[in-house]
């Protein structure tokens, strides 16, 4: 988020207009979201790919361009605060689809859970992952004895 404290039209873009048009600066700040461009992005138009395929790291990524926008718009005069706000999607690194866990409830819910054996906290995206939750806490195999 940046808060903005305008003191002339440039400051909000509103270049080429002293001509025609009076500028009266709101009372207060503004505040508006600044959000990075895609890491996929190339800058090249319609070019873009996949995120995954640009980065190994990809909130990590995000949140440094975050910064560095921050660090760039520090600058500005009529800048007053930025504010880096990040909402981390934490993804299975199996098949890369958002985390997601069965709650308490969930797991005892014959529709919901996986087997007899799913617990709270168990994953809920793949095989893959399942069966790493489980390996880890001594747990049988889906559809095993117990």
């Amino acid at each position: 988020m940046v808060t903005l404290k305008p003191r002339r039209p440039a400051d909000l873009g509103l270049t080429g207009l002293d001509e025609i048009a009076e500028f009266i600066a709101v009372k207060g700040p503004i505040t508006v979201a600044v959000l990075p461009r895609r890491l996929g992005n190339l800058g090249f138009g319609a070019l873009s790919m996949s995120d995954s395929l640009i980065s190994s790291d990809i909130e990590g990524d995000y949140r440094r361009r975050c910064e560095e926008i921050a660090a760039e718009l520090r600058h500005r005069p009529h800048v007053a605060e930025v504010e880096v706000t990040c909402t981390e999607t934490h993804m299975c690194s199996y098949c890369r689809l958002p985390w997601e866990e069965l709650t308490a409830e969930q797991a005892t819910d014959p529709r919901m859970r996986i087997d007899e054996h799913s617990v709270e906290g168990e994953p809920t995206c793949c095989d893959r992952a399942i069966d790493e939750f489980r390996t880890a806490r001594g747990i049988p195999a889906e559809g095993g004895a117990a």
